[in-house]
């Protein structure tokens, strides 16, 4: 019985080491992936249409891929600003989309037809500060977003018609397109100068930050 159990034992401690190795490589071959991917083609990472925040002649480049409905992306916004007020002129921040959620297609309608009238920045923090109000599980209701809009100097009947441009329906599908490719399967995703972060967290995007600026701000 007692060797019976040291057997047991010994194969879920091989089946756990096997496990993180497994995990360990899989990531050090993703990320030789996605290098490649930088290398050739660099606009996967900052296309010409996407939003930027920042200076545009930053050398340290943030791609985020978010959702306007992700509660998560909600969470990370204001210190994504404030990683960028620390590092001021040294990093910009370009927006990419997933639309993992039911109303996400409509929310980055309403967020690209704002760029027409020069409101993008001030109407994506407010689409954050109400999103548990239009975006809620129970009872979402993403017309709502209209209402709140003209706080931060939206003209609504204008905003309506730009929606209908079909180029926000090709930035849409260019984004989907280029985050299947990058294996990109949740929000908020973040590559710093076309690198993946070591794992999931504010912590970590600190420190690939940080990296970078050591980099190329001797």
């Amino acid at each position: 019985m007692k060797n019976k159990l040291i057997v047991i034992i010994s194969s879920i401690v091989v089946l756990v080491g096997l496990f993180f190795i497994g995990s360990k490589l899989y990531k050090s071959s993703e990320k030789s992936r996605i290098i490649g991917l930088t290398s050739d083609n660099s606009k996967i990472f900052y296309p010409d249409y996407s939003p930027v925040y920042g200076n545009k002649d930053a050398k340290v480049i943030i791609t985020e891929f978010l959702d306007p409905e992700c509660e998560s992306c909600r969470m990370f916004y204001p210190k994504v600003k404030e990683l960028l007020k620390m590092y001021a002129g040294k990093v910009k921040l370009v927006v990419r989309y997933a639309t993992f959620h039911q109303n996400s297609v409509h929310a980055i309608k309403v967020l690209e037809a704002t760029r027409k009238q020069n409101k993008y920045w001030e109407s994506l923090s407010l689409l954050f500060q109400y999103q548990p109000a239009w975006a809620n599980h129970h009872n979402p209701q993403p017309l709502l977003v209209f209402s709140y809009l003209p706080e931060v100097g939206v003209d609504i009947e204008r905003l309506k018609r730009d929606m209908q441009d079909p180029e926000i329906d090709k930035i849409i599908a260019q984004d989907m397109k280029d985050l299947k490719k990058l294996n990109v399967r949740g929000t908020p995703s973040f590559f710093v100068n076309g690198l993946p972060l070591e794992n999931f967290g504010m912590g970590y995007l600190y420190e690939a930050v940080s990296k970078e600026i050591k980099k190329h701000y001797k």
